[in-house]
């Protein structure tokens, strides 16, 4: 790890999980200040069995986690697609995604694609281009366009951060948390008739 990291209160990881191109992204966040450490795809397509690519995502986690030290991971829900084998192969790429962070005790907060979308641009439909254009604009530097889905990644780490000191995000050391409804009805159980 690198002086200049060390000086961030807080390191982020943010994903995008998929089953042929996964994307990811890494922030150091001092105060409101934000930096890009890191970002990129791990093409997963080249594998033959899904079984590869799980084996595959777990691995390369691990080297980032290991190589960027994250304090907190941030990643996106699988969307309801259309395909449910699609959803279920996806599913568990977030799974192992998720399994290799918590396997290094790294609290993950899950964020739906518009609530990253609406965060990051302020409009929850915007496209990736889109959030690709504001996150230059946010990070003060221009980002590769061939890799949209880092994109992805980076804006839901800029998401958590966002949101990471709301009541309804609060991330406990080695658990998943969700904010928004999910974790007003979990915290406020006497709260909901």
């Amino acid at each position: 790890m690198s002086i200049q990291e060390k000086q961030s209160d807080k390191i982020i990881m943010g994903v995008d999980p998929g089953t042929q191109v996964m994307g990811y992204g890494v922030i150091a966040v001092s105060g409101q200040e934000m930096r890009l450490l890191q970002y990129g795809v791990i093409k997963l397509n080249k594998y033959s069995t899904h079984e590869l690519k799980l084996k595959k995502i777990f691995e390369r986690m691990i080297q980032l986690i290991e190589e960027y030290l994250p304090d907190e991971m941030a990643i996106e829900d699988p969307f309801f697609g259309k395909n449910p084998q699609s959803m279920l192969k996806l599913g568990r790429a977030q799974g192992v995604t998720m399994a290799a962070a918590l396997s290094r005790n790294i609290p993950i907060v899950e964020y739906s694609p518009r609530k990253v979308k609406q965060s990051v641009t302020g409009n929850g439909s915007a496209t990736k281009e889109q959030v690709a254009y504001i996150l230059e604009k946010i990070l003060q530097q221009p980002l590769n366009k061939e890799f949209l889905d880092a994109t992805d990644g980076i804006a839901i780490a800029i998401c958590h951060h966002f949101h990471a000191n709301s009541p309804a995000t609060t991330v406990s050391k080695g658990k998943v948390k969700k904010g928004g409804w999910a974790a007003f009805v979990e915290e406020n159980p006497g709260r909901m008739k």
